[in-house]
Formats: structure tokens, sequence, C-alpha cells
């Protein structure tokens, strides 16, 4: 007897090699349709880059850095359904962007308009100020495709529009400097935020924490589903004949392959180098820089404040502590840790008019946070199909169309899936 989906009963399991937010995305989406589904993770605990944990110096639960989404995210707004976790991001009931200028001593705030006609161009007290309504002409010369361009050959990069908000903004989104970044990756980023308009553009946060709202949920669906969770175990080595993937040796032994067994592997572009031979991946990273203090803001302090001009680049506000992010950090990896909190605390009491000492910081970077974003770099993602044909590859590093992203992660992860169960195409 064979499922719908067209893999055999009897003996059929799909092997997900890694439990961050693409593994759990395809593992997830395979236990709804009721297939049996191996999760083997090689750390302890799941999440992979949107992680929380318990810092003892703070004495809190953070998370290793701040993760944006967008009300407009599908992936993202799937996933939550399936897993029960719609309630858990939170943010502004309308489109709401504010900046501070540190050099300036300068505040504003971007309002986009709902829908998808940009009418708040033609309103100053929307858009960013110094600015004209032709200067958002570049958004629609970013919404082409440029394959294999930089952002610099096909837009200027200069100009108040490009200074405190295009560059920010790129910035975050694409992990790069955005002169050098892909155009059709940027392009993406316009094309589903916003020109569909400011309904599609709410920033929203994790609440109470990426854990709680992205993983936890996630292992209580599997574990209701009968997924087999085994985290401490990393895949070492496959054993491939043809077109098939035969075996998989982890620490424990190898595990032979019923002839109906899938595998979705779904771990860093460098490990997947090291296992599957002759297999293109991005192998240029960049570094993010995050800090969090633990002081409680201030009342009525903004959720989230974009910085101009300051080692900083956005402010969180949360209930107990202000958190930070540096995008493209590479040039702060090394600096030392009490250099870092002091310099980074410095923009945040300024933007908050705050006085007193630099509060317990915990500085937490990630040398390898996403694949560098240039056409070069772009060119190098693989299709979530690969030449074996039980094999399967999710991440946001596979070529899903969008930067390295929460969004483009749990799509990869939904390809890898569609695939796995007979019934997907080969990109997300």
């Amino acid at each position: 007897m064979t499922l719908s989906t067209g893999l055999a009963h009897e003996t059929a399991r799909v092997h997900v090699i890694g439990a961050g937010l693409a593994g759990l995305s395809a593992a997830v989406a395979l236990t709804e349709r009721g297939v049996p589904v191996v999760v083997s993770e090689a750390a302890r605990q799941a999440g992979g880059r949107c992680r929380s944990f318990h810092d003892g110096l703070l004495d809190m639960v953070i998370d290793n850095g701040n993760h944006l989404v967008l009300s407009g995210n599908t992936a993202v707004a799937r996933y939550l359904q399936a897993i029960g976790a719609e309630g858990r991001l939170t943010g502004p009931g309308r489109a709401e962007f504010p900046f501070f200028d540190l050099q300036l001593g300068q505040r504003w705030t971007l309002r986009p308009s709902d829908g998808a006609l940009p009418w708040w161009i033609l309103d100053p007290g929307r858009r960013v100020p110094g600015t004209r309504p032709g200067d958002y002409l570049a958004l629609l010369t970013l919404l082409r495709r440029h394959p294999g361009r930089r952002i610099d050959e096909v837009i200027r990069c200069d100009g108040v529009l490009w200074d405190k908000f295009l560059r920010p903004v790129l910035l975050s989104a694409l992990n790069t400097m955005p002169e050098e970044a892909s155009a059709d990756l940027a392009g993406a980023i316009v094309r589903e935020t916003f020109a569909k308009g400011g309904r599609h553009i709410r920033p929203l946060v994790a609440t109470p924490s990426l854990a709680a709202a992205f993983v936890d949920p996630a292992l209580a669906r599997l574990g209701r589903g009968g997924a087999d969770i085994r985290f401490g175990r990393p895949l070492r080595a496959m054993r491939f004949d043809g077109d098939k993937v035969l075996s998989l040796t982890f620490d424990d032994g190898e595990e032979a392959l019923a002839p109906q067994d899938q595998v979705i592997l779904s771990v860093p572009p460098w490990i997947a180098q090291k296992l599957l031979p002759g297999i293109r991946a991005p192998d240029a990273f960049h570094a993010i820089v995050n800090a969090h203090f633990r002081v409680a803001p201030p009342t009525g302090a903004a959720p989230m404040v974009g910085l101009i001009g300051g080692t900083a680049e956005w402010v969180f506000a949360f209930h107990d502590r202000f958190s930070v992010t540096v995008s493209a950090a590479d040039h702060l990896i090394d600096h030392e840790t009490e250099t870092l909190a002091l310099s980074l605390w410095r923009d945040v009491a300024i933007v908050h008019e705050l006085t007193g000492p630099v509060p317990p910081c915990r500085i937490v970077k990630e040398r390898r946070a996403t694949f560098a974003a240039t056409p070069a770099q772009a060119a190098q993602r693989p299709s979530v199909r690969t030449a074996w044909t039980n094999l399967f590859l999710a991440g946001d590093w596979v070529d899903t169309g969008l930067p390295a992203t929460i969004e483009g992660a749990l799509r990869s992860g939904e390809a890898a899936a569609s695939l796995a169960l007979g019934t997907g195409a080969a990109r997300p």
C-alpha cells in the first residue's frame, strides 16, 4: 500500500538532517502529510542561527540576534499557523520605521501607505526628510530583473534617500555592503515588500523569544506527529551508489536507507560541501554582531529605531533590555567586548536620552551569519534538487530567490518537503 504522497507507507521515511528553521520547516510540512520523519541535529538544541538561550551574565533569556520578519512574509505565516504559533509575533498595527541621525540629532518616521499605490511618497511627513517624490524611482528600477549586476550598477548609491533609508534597509536585509550586493536580491526584497504596500511590511519580532515563536512550538508539533527527533547527532558521511544515497553515517553508526527513503540536508553550506562531492555553494560570508543590555527601557521607548551615522544600526527595546544589531559587521568581529559594548551603548544612550554607566552587556558574534549577497555568491547557490534522486537541500543559502532570511529558509524547507513527497518544483 502507498500513501497519496507517493512514498511507500511501510518503509518510507524522510531523514531531515539539521534542525534549523529550514529543517524544521521541512519536517513540519512532512509531518502534516503523515510522513514518518527522523530529524538529526548536530547541536544539543534546535533553531540553528535563530536560537534562544539563558545567559548567565545577564540572568535572562536572550536571542542570539534580532531577527525581524515582515507582515507579508507568506512562508512565515504558513509555518506559524502549522505549528500553532500565530500569536507569537508582535509589532505596530501599521508600517512605521523610526530613524535617528546621530550626527544631526534628527528624528523621523517612514510611514508607507497601506495599499500598493505609493501615495505616501507625496507626503513630506511620511517620506525621508530632504527627499523628493522623484527620488523614489530608484525603487522602480530595482523592481526590474538585473541578472549578475551589482546594486551600484543599476541605481545611484548616493544622496539623501540612499544614505538615510535605502542603504541601511538593504544593508540589514542583505547583510552585505549594499553597493556591492546583488541587484536581483535587492529587487526581490522590494517586490515582496514596498511594491505591495504597507500592509505587507509591518515589522514584526518574535515574542517573547525566537525559540518561543519558531522553535519550541515546532518541536511540540513534530512530537505530536510522531517525528523522531535526535539531538547531538552530527552527520559524518553519506554513501552513494549512482544517483541514490544509500546510507547515512552518524557518530552512533551507519544507517542504511530503505529503497523509498528520502533525505533533506539542511546544514550550513560548508558542511554540505564536505558531505556532497562536487556540490556548488556560497563560500564567502559576512558577520553580524548583536549586543544585549540588561536595563529596562524608559516608558514609551520605540520598539525599533534605525540609526544613521553610528556604530549601531538598529536598536530594539524589549520590556527588560535593549538589543542592538550591526550587519556586515566583519570590521567589528575582532573588537574586544568592552570596547564594543561602550561604543554600542553610547549610540543607544543618545537615541533614548539615557545617562549612567554601561549596563551589563552580552555581545553575540556570528562570524558566518549569512552568505555574502553579491552576484558572484548568488550564482553559486544550488537548487533544492540535487544530482541524487532521493536527496534534497534546504537552507537560506540555497537558491530561494531571496537573501538569507527567515522567509527564505522556511520556503526552502517547504520546497524540499514537496520534492521529497514527489509533488514539488525545484525552485522555492
